[in-house]
């Protein structure tokens, strides 16, 4: 076999451009001081908001303590009626059942204390 010299593979005239190794990639997205600025704003508007909503609440709740206060005569007002109305009504069952027995008084208490209680249960 004979060896057939061949042409040898040379650069091209001038050479070889250069190799590019560093990296060109675009921006994506802003800046790591723009992020952070704006998760501040935005943090920084969330507490305002929710202080100004503390503010509404504490409002809100200080308007209905005082209507409970203000209601609170009107409550009791209507609370002596409704007992009045039922211990009428009791003396008139009381003296319905009781009418056969005598030396039976009415509406007189079983206690011998002097001072007025308010009933406390009230049978329906």
């Amino acid at each position: 076999m004979e060896y057939v010299r061949g042409k040898q593979d040379l650069p091209p005239p001038g050479g070889f451009e250069t190799v590019k190794y560093k990296r060109s990639l675009p921006l994506k997205g802003p800046s790591g001081a723009v992020i952070f600025g704006t998760i501040l704003a935005i943090s920084g508007w969330g507490f305002y908001k929710l202080g100004q909503g503390n503010l509404e609440m504490r409002e809100l709740e200080r308007e209905k303590i005082w209507s409970r206060i203000n209601i609170v005569p009107a409550l009791m007002a209507e609370n002596d009626r409704d007992i009045y109305r039922r211990e009428r009504a009791a003396m008139a069952r009381e003296s319905e059942i009781m009418k056969d027995v005598k030396g039976w008084q009415v509406g007189q208490s079983v206690y011998n204390g002097k001072r007025y209680n308010t009933p406390s249960m009230y049978v329906l």
